[in-house]
């Protein structure tokens, strides 16, 4: 268990709950803050990292049913990288050289970077997933989680997933 492939955030409680400010349900300035993640023990052979976080209980308007919302998409993280600090999302080209060809594709939104919205209700259950690649993704500019799961089937090396409620 301690050589497992963790994902973790500083921002979490210890109730498992993302603070608000890192929901469309925070005020002013401090909403829609992409939160800070920290991962650990990253498989042998890894050439980059891609993070799919998404909202598992978001209902369909059409149907009623649940649907899986994505909420961020982020591609070729170096697994040199032990973190992503709060506030990441929007500020790749100004983070430093080792954020060079870190991109953010676009959410369910259709807009790039983190982004939620007001939730109708509490309780929802936010799913962050770090997969460990063997290679590098290729995708064009607007990188989607459809886009990004086909292009890594078959080089996945581990996944590492933390699940939050709002």
């Amino acid at each position: 268990m301690a050589d497992e492939f963790r994902l973790t955030s500083s921002a979490i409680d210890h109730e498992g709950r993302l603070p608000r400010k890192f929901t469309g349900d925070g005020q002013g300035a401090l909403k829609n803050i992409s939160p800070p993640l920290e991962w650990y023990n990253v498989p042998k052979g890894t050439k980059s990292l891609a993070l799919v976080v998404q909202d598992i209980d978001a209902p369909d308007p059409l149907y009623g049913t649940l649907v899986p919302f994505t909420h961020w998409v982020v591609v070729n993280i170096p697994p040199s990288l032990k973190s992503i600090l709060e506030g990441f999302s929007g500020k790749d080209e100004e983070s430093g050289a080792e954020f060079v060809g870190i991109k953010e594709g676009n959410n369910d939104f259709k807009v790039p970077g983190w982004c939620t919205t007001r939730l109708a209700s509490h309780g929802h259950r936010f799913e962050f997933k770090l997969y460990a690649l063997d290679d590098t993704v290729h995708l064009e500019n607007k990188a989607t989680k459809e886009k990004l799961l086909g292009a890594i089937k078959g080089h996945v090396l581990g996944e590492a997933v933390l699940i939050a409620v709002n």
